[in-house]
């Protein structure tokens, strides 16, 4: 198996725990919440557009714009199918990732998935202050898009094991509810 290239130095194994899924548009926090998660919890973090730059050596935007998003995709599902031989990390799949229904499939038997739900109005004006670019919302209406992107993926999401309107919580409340549908009880 290949090394996972963001996960800690010394991350302990912990391969019998479920994972921690977060889903959700791009812009509803899934990264920045499942890192600090993963800290509270004690366990790997890995986001899967970090990895995937890693291991591809350039910007989920060079690939899409150089490889397509079918490229892209088969490399989210690479990434997948080595972590569902794995446990106990606390994972941010692209917001995309839930159209490959193998995918989730792979990772539901042994995973807690959550959904991050939030208008799409809200995660875009949060994609506006990011510094990462988002290869499918370059286009002449992202809001549009974006409405788009949550009409073809909200059944999808909806399949998680725990849905969580995260549009008035705050990060750290945020966090702590993660931390408790982990099954993390008091985090540290």
């Amino acid at each position: 198996m290949a090394m996972l290239l963001t996960l800690p130095a010394g991350s302990a194994s912990r391969d019998a725990e479920p994972h921690v899924v977060l889903i959700g548009l791009p812009g509803v926090g899934k990264s920045s919440a499942a890192r600090r998660a993963a800290r509270k919890l004690a366990r790997p973090f890995v986001d899967f557009d970090t990895e995937i730059e890693a291991r591809e050596q350039m910007t989920v935007e060079r690939i899409f714009a150089q490889r397509g998003e079918a490229a892209f995709r088969a490399a989210e599902f690479a990434l997948t199918r080595e972590l569902a031989a794995r446990g106990g990390m606390v994972l941010s799949p692209g917001g995309g990732w839930v159209t490959s229904a193998e995918a989730m499939e792979l990772l539901r038997p042994h995973s807690v998935m959550i959904y991050l739900r939030m208008p799409p109005e809200v995660a875009l004006s949060r994609l506006r202050r990011a510094r990462r670019k988002r290869p499918l919302l370059q286009t002449a209406d992202p809001l549009a898009t974006i409405r788009g992107l949550l009409a073809a993926r909200e059944k999808a999401y909806l399949t998680a094991h725990h849905v969580l309107d995260v549009t008035k919580m705050t990060p750290t409340a945020l966090v702590l509810e993660i931390v408790r549908l982990a099954g993390g009880g008091t985090p540290h």
